[in-house]
């Protein structure tokens, strides 16, 4: 099984490894791009500050973000597991999984990016500020950008698996399987709703940070089952077998229903 997660804008931001090699990063179909791409980031950062922190959309309490950027070529790297920090980063509690399930996140999750396109949790980078909604003057929208290279490199990182599609629509751009296709029938794609009771009605809305939350808890329980479902249908089964109430829209389209913040 193959789980696509959006990054974070949370990130820790001190490593203490050696600056990013590019070489050494998963999926080295992307190299090039990811190369291509932090080479025109910062040179964005190391001009104009006020130029870059509109490009990257940051408010002037962000503003720091920028010379963060500028530096990205010799600033320290962590694993990405440990670099995003989150909502849905802290309920998967990467440090906490057991060792076997700690051994399936390290082969089975794969977070997006707009700077490193998308990286394993074991993969070294720096702290950075770049996301996949950006547009950065030679290059164009990155969701766009990122999607010849990543037509080739995620369908064979799915192999023949389930893939579970966790991320959100901006990071979700910059790959999709093609439509029909058999990997399209092995794709689920997972919503979550609060539904509450209000005058005898009941209401469903999405609600944006129990929705990563609630994700976060959704993978970790599905690591720490071992679960290897082949199919949406029998995801949808082992999910409800863990314990959460899931609807199927249609085909490859989850609902997670819950009732309670928290």
């Amino acid at each position: 099984m193959l789980v696509l997660l959006p990054p974070s804008e949370g990130k820790a931001t001190v490593g203490a490894g050696p600056a990013v090699e590019l070489a050494s990063l998963s999926l080295p179909g992307l190299t090039g791009t990811r190369s291509t791409v932090l080479a025109e980031l910062v040179e964005l950062c190391s001009g104009d500050e006020e130029k870059a922190a509109e490009v990257l959309g940051l408010s002037p309490g962000l503003r720091g973000e920028v010379a963060k950027d500028a530096g990205l070529l010799t600033a320290p790297t962590l694993p990405a597991g440990e670099l995003y920090t989150g909502v849905l980063y802290d309920a998967l509690g990467l440090a906490t999984l057991s060792p076997a399930a700690r051994r399936r996140a390290k082969d089975s999750l794969l977070v997006f990016s707009g700077l490193w396109g998308a990286v394993r949790i074991t993969d070294r980078i720096p702290s950075y500020r770049c996301s996949m909604g950006v547009k950065l003057p030679a290059l164009g929208a990155l969701g766009a950008y990122w999607r010849e290279p990543m037509a080739g490199v995620v369908p064979e990182a799915a192999g023949e698996g389930l893939v579970l599609d966790l991320r959100s629509s901006a990071y979700a751009s910059a790959w999709k399987p093609k439509p029909r296709s058999e990997l399209a029938a092995r794709t689920a794609t997972v919503r979550v709703l609060q539904v509450t009771v209000v005058d005898g009605v009941e209401k469903r809305s999405v609600v944006s940070h129990f929705n990563k939350a609630t994700k976060g808890r959704l993978v970790r329980a599905l690591l720490e089952s071992g679960a290897k479902p082949k199919t949406p249908a029998k995801l949808a089964a082992t999910l409800r077998d863990l314990g959460f109430v899931i609807e199927e829209q249609a085909p490859g389209k989850l609902d997670v229903l819950v009732t309670e913040i928290h």
